[in-house]
């Protein structure tokens, strides 16, 4: 069957998380007058990025909500476990408001969205929350190229779960079989969306974070999208990209 639609996460993929979360937390580090207590900016992420990847795995299990993963990553990363649920919204938000100056998508999105407007529908599948991904998509001005937002936080399952991609193409009204999902996580994404039957494509923008997982199709930038898109990219059959 032809690939009729588009599935995208958005963080890493569509949006540049990794640079406008570095600019953000450096710049908020600084005002909070932390700027030289965790080291280096790039030691000040790493453990930034621990701590969210600890109390995401948290909220995605199902264990905390998604504000008390936000408040739990503040306690821990200021070491202050004491901290109150309104301070701690307090001081995420004011990272927020540096985080949000830095948005930007990346170069090669727009382009590609264009070139295959037309001819596929389009959606989304994240694993954050509506109330996080909606603002950010019209803020930079996406969110009308999307006829779906599904997100985990509100869906109550998250990727790499079949569940959530079945929901996502339901959503579209069409069967795995005829919908390619895009993102930049190996397993999360491209494992996740294979395992559902959908055409898993995975971003894999650094070029060098090994091989990933077999019947998957990789490329390197949004650039060769269409061109895997129109060719045959039946699950598991080559793709020509790596």
């Amino acid at each position: 069957m032809p690939i009729r639609a588009v599935l995208w996460d958005i963080d890493d993929t569509l949006f540049d998380y990794t640079g406008a979360d570095t600019a953000g937390l450096a710049r908020h580090l600084r005002e909070e007058g932390l700027g030289e207590r965790y080291g280096s900016p790039a030691e000040a992420l790493a453990l930034w990025r621990r701590y969210t990847q600890r109390h995401w795995d948290r909220f995605s299990a199902g264990e905390v909500t998604f504000q008390g993963q936000r408040q739990d990553r503040v306690r821990d990363f200021l070491g202050r476990p004491a901290l109150s649920a309104d301070e701690a919204d307090a001081w995420f938000e004011r990272y927020v408001a540096h985080y949000r100056a830095a948005w930007a998508l990346f170069p090669d999105v727009l382009p590609v969205l264009d070139a295959l407007a037309g001819r596929y529908r389009h959606g989304v599948l994240s694993n954050s929350s509506v109330a996080s991904q909606d603002p950010k998509l019209r803020h930079l001005g996406l969110r009308d190229r999307f006829e779906v937002l599904v997100c985990a936080a509100e869906l109550g399952v998250s990727k790499p779960e079949t569940a959530a991609f079945l929901a996502a193409c339901a959503q579209l009204g069409l069967p795995p079989r005829e919908v390619a999902y895009v993102g930049d996580q190996p397993e999360i994404d491209a494992r996740g969306a294979r395992d559902a039957g959908l055409t898993a494509v995975w971003l894999d923008r650094d070029g060098g974070r090994g091989p990933g997982p077999g019947g998957v199709h990789r490329i390197e930038g949004l650039e060769h999208l269409p061109a895997l898109l129109a060719g045959d990219t039946r699950f598991g059959a080559r793709s020509g990209i790596r």
